[in-house]
């Protein structure tokens, strides 16, 4: 292929990426997005680990320390975590559901675009002014006082991705609700579809406190405002109840399709259903519910009094009775199973002690009278890297390995993918497990330097140690994606002899997705037609034309507009101007979407039926 040629593939194939309003495509761009964050916050870890490899290590400064530790909770938990279960959420839900695409496909792209520019946004501060600096949850009133633009950075940024978020959730719960094939009731969904769709109701009800909070951040940043500030009547701790209204159903938001994606490769590698399959739904909404009943555990030591502490102490430990639940489903699904000891299933065996070391400490933190002990120390540090990587990102891992041929028709090397997991494990576990020993020997969270006479030295130097383990786990993946991408070696629309809908068509699936509708006669849909048929998804309905929505740039151009304004609105004076144009650009997008008449095409019967046989059902 000459270089000409190459150029104008490359130009093709991006102006389709940003003009995309298809599912699976949108799901590939969080991907990448995502794991680029990752990435990021990981090179942030290993700068914290590095600086706290010894006594009084002078490697980084206390200014950029403090940097670089608010911009690795950020960074992970915003900006990677969410979106690669943004993007295992659009590649599978909709396949698993039998949908064509999520209900609002143009929303969906500016989703997207929305978490890019925002994220783009958080990340611009390192080369301007000074990243964001008050910790990853920005209390107040530091985060007010704070100097420079990092935290400004940090409130408009998160603002713009947050939106992004939000609609990223409503489209999910209207596409669950309305988008469902015949047959798939609610109790016939995958376990991965109802998490998703729970997580997205959490995040329905969670991101507007966050939003509201941001704002309010923004306004007495900015504007003269004095919501959190004490010496003006404000009141700081305001900001951590908005926080945490958000912060702790954030958490299940992440967890609960982690959770679905367990249950999903439990299910199809021990070639059972899924154990207690009610009792999973019922304990997954459960989860939900709870989840706001608890955010002032994050808050015992701030004076709400013993009531307060005592109702969220109990509300705390209450979650634990449905996250047990599950635990339990897993393990009698594997009982007596025909288990295949595959990548995702060793990642999904790995998760299950592990989320069950995180629980236990979250279960002694939810003891209001030994949080006073526990606040704010290592060992909370240990406590929410078991729950988050040791759930969430194990999760995101195993979706990713599983559904890998889904999204991409080919095969991730299965040896390098047990090599990644077995470095990632251990070097998890010799990083935070000894976590918990220093902050009950009373290390400080967040703190830029230990001293050599407080006995910290061994297992400080072992955690930055399996830190590294967890670096070069990563590295190999990396290696794996380049090596099977550049092979290309095609794989069947079924590699791993799965149960439900998405594995009934090709890899990748076609534009479409389903050439008709499928008929869901069961639970695991696919698994009952290959027990009960001939092992193809029967149709729901005649071959005929297939109405699909148009591509478009104005996402990509509604968001950029937000963007720009964001600079003006930061740095007023002579930049009024910046904010002037972007909410402009922003606002003369959306009057074009308004009056536009974008009717989409069909994709004819005729056509169709031209196409070879491709596996598909119908």
């Amino acid at each position: 292929m000459s270089t000409t040629a190459r150029k104008a593939g490359f130009g093709a194939t991006l102006w389709d990426y940003l003009t995309t309003v298809d599912h699976k495509k949108i799901g590939i761009l969080y991907l990448i997005g995502g794991f680029f964050f990752f990435l990021l916050g990981g090179l942030e870890a290993m700068l914290i680990r590095i600086q706290l490899i010894a006594p009084d290590n002078e490697f980084i400064s206390a200014q950029f320390y403090n940097e670089v530790l608010t911009m690795h909770g950020t960074t992970m938990i915003f900006l990677a975590a969410m979106p690669l279960i943004f993007a295992l959420m659009n590649a599978v839900l909709p396949l698993q559901i039998g949908a064509r695409d999520v209900a609002f496909p143009f929303v969906n792209a500016l989703g997207f675009w929305l978490f890019f520019f925002g994220g783009v946004m958080l990340n611009v501060s390192w080369f301007v002014t000074g990243a964001p600096d008050a910790g990853w949850t920005a209390y107040a009133p530091l985060s007010i006082f704070s100097e420079g633009h990092g935290v400004d950075f940090y409130a408009i940024g998160l603002q713009i991705a947050g939106f992004g978020t939000l609609m990223g959730g409503i489209n999910f719960i209207v596409t669950v609700v309305n988008m469902r094939a015949p047959g798939m009731t609610y109790m016939r969904m995958p376990l991965f579809t109802w998490t998703a769709f729970i997580a997205s109701v959490l995040i329905l009800f969670a991101f507007p406190a966050l939003t509201v909070g941001l704002f309010l951040l923004t306004f007495d940043r900015l504007f003269g405002a004095n919501f959190f500030d004490p010496s003006m009547g404000g009141n700081v701790i305001i900001w951590e109840h908005l926080f945490w209204i958000f912060g702790h159903p954030e958490v299940y938001i992440l967890i609960l399709p982690a959770f679905g994606v367990f249950s999903e490769v439990i299910s199809t590698f021990a070639k059972k259903r899924l154990f207690g399959y009610s009792s999973m739904v019922f304990a997954t909404v459960l989860i939900a519910f709870l989840g706001f009943m608890v955010w002032a555990h994050h808050m015992f030591t701030v004076g709400l009094g013993p009531i307060a502490n005592s109702i969220f102490a109990v509300a705390t430990m209450a979650i634990a009775v449905p996250t047990g639940i599950k635990i339990f489903n897993w393990l009698f699904t594997l009982w007596g199973g025909s288990i295949r000891l595959t990548s995702p299933m060793v990642f999904a065996l790995g998760f299950i002690p592990t989320f069950t070391i995180g629980g236990m400490t979250g279960v002694m933190l939810a003891s209001a009278a030994a949080d006073f002990q526990y606040h704010d120390s290592y060992f909370v540090v240990a406590h929410f890297h078991y729950v988050i990587v040791g759930g969430t990102v194990l999760g995101i891992f195993a979706g990713i390995i599983y559904w890998w041929p889904k999204m991409f028709g080919t095969m991730l090397n299965e040896k390098l993918n047990h090599w990644f997991f077995w470095l990632f494990f251990i070097g998890f576990h010799l990083t935070f497990f000894v976590q918990h020993f220093l902050g009950l020997m009373g290390m400080p969270r967040r703190y830029w330097k230990f001293q050599g006479e407080q006995g910290l030295d061994l297992f400080n130097l072992i955690s930055t140690i399996g830190a590294l383990f967890m670096a070069v786990g990563t590295i190999i993946f990396i290696y794996n994606v380049i090596v099977t991408q550049t092979k290309g070696q095609k794989v069947s629309g079924d590699p791993w002899d799965g149960r439900t809908l998405e594995w009934a068509i090709p890899s990748p699936p076609p534009f479409y997705n389903f050439k008709q509708e499928p008929l869901v006669r069961g639970l695991d849909p696919l698994w009952v037609e290959k027990m009960e048929g001939d092992g193809k998804i029967k149709p729901a309905e005649p071959l005929g034309d297939i109405h699909m929505p148009n591509r478009s740039f104005v996402p990509f151009v509604m968001s950029l507009g937000l963007f720009i304004a964001g600079f003006g609105v930061m740095y007023q004076g002579g930049y009024w101007i910046l904010a002037v144009i972007g909410f402009a650009i922003t606002a003369g997008s959306m009057l074009y979407r308004s009056f536009k008449d974008d009717l989409g095409y069909h994709v004819h019967k005729e056509d169709l039926e031209d196409e070879e046989g491709d596996g598909s059902n119908g």
